[in-house]
């Protein structure tokens, strides 16, 4: 496809609640203040790219960069498309430091649970850093056969009066589920950070089997979904 049919804009909170809760594995959009941007081919919306504080506010912190200066890619949520993924990103990014100039670096995590290695960072010369913290809380739990992220199982525990604690979870009948650490890259965003962070480079991981490929297909729906926002979606939030 040719560079022209590639829009990237601004997008409504509407069009990135709905890109996330149908062509995103986790099904959720995220919290708090974010810059979302969306993404049309041939005029149809094939999704999201969403930038936001994430869950860590001291995420770039190993990196010696200030929280005010960095910001989590949370989601990329995109139904079936033609373009690279890598090009939608790096269009993306543009926008992003327009619209946040003192902004220095974008962290963000590929799931090896979900199947994921970061081959859309690889193709975009992402700096790999290796994988990330692990908090023991923020794994999935599953209670009564569906599986809940820790802030459903965090909420309940507050309702009930309860500690945020593993152990408080599992007398209410939560099951802690054993994951991977997620791999960490870094974009930087001026050459004085990239010579910061060269050093913590390490060799990018190599493709494992994607452990979601049964659900793919109901993920990714096309954007002949007649419920997906119209290229009429675009525009400031």
């Amino acid at each position: 496809m040719c560079k022209a049919n590639l829009r990237i804009d601004w997008a409504t909170h509407a069009a990135a609640k709905y890109a996330c809760e149908n062509w995103h594995y986790s099904k959720s959009a995220p919290a708090g203040k974010l810059v979302k941007l969306g993404a049309w081919e041939q005029g149809k919306f094939i999704g999201v790219v969403i930038f936001g504080r994430g869950s860590n506010k001291h995420i770039a912190s190993p990196f010696g960069v200030d929280s005010e200066l960095a910001v989590e890619l949370v989601r990329v949520a995109l139904t079936l498309h033609d373009t690279k993924v890598s090009r939608i990103l790096a269009v993306a990014l543009r926008f992003l430091k327009v619209q946040s100039p003192k902004l220095r670096v974008v962290v963000s995590f590929a799931d090896p649970n979900q199947g994921h290695h970061g081959g859309i960072y690889q193709a975009g010369n992402w700096v790999y850093s290796g994988v990330g913290t692990q908090d023991k809380r923020a794994r999935p739990y599953r209670k009564h056969g569906r599986v809940f992220h820790w802030r459903t199982v965090a909420g309940e525990l507050s309702k009930r009066g309860k500690p945020s604690t593993v152990e408080a979870a599992v007398s209410l009948g939560y099951e802690p589920l054993e994951q991977s650490p997620k791999h960490r890259y870094l974009m930087p965003l001026d050459d004085a950070m990239r010579a910061q962070i060269q050093p913590l480079s390490k060799p990018y991981p190599k493709r494992v089997k994607q452990a979601m490929a049964g659900v793919q297909p109901e993920q990714r729906r096309g954007s002949t979904d007649p419920h997906a926002p119209s290229s009429t979606t675009g525009g400031m939030p």
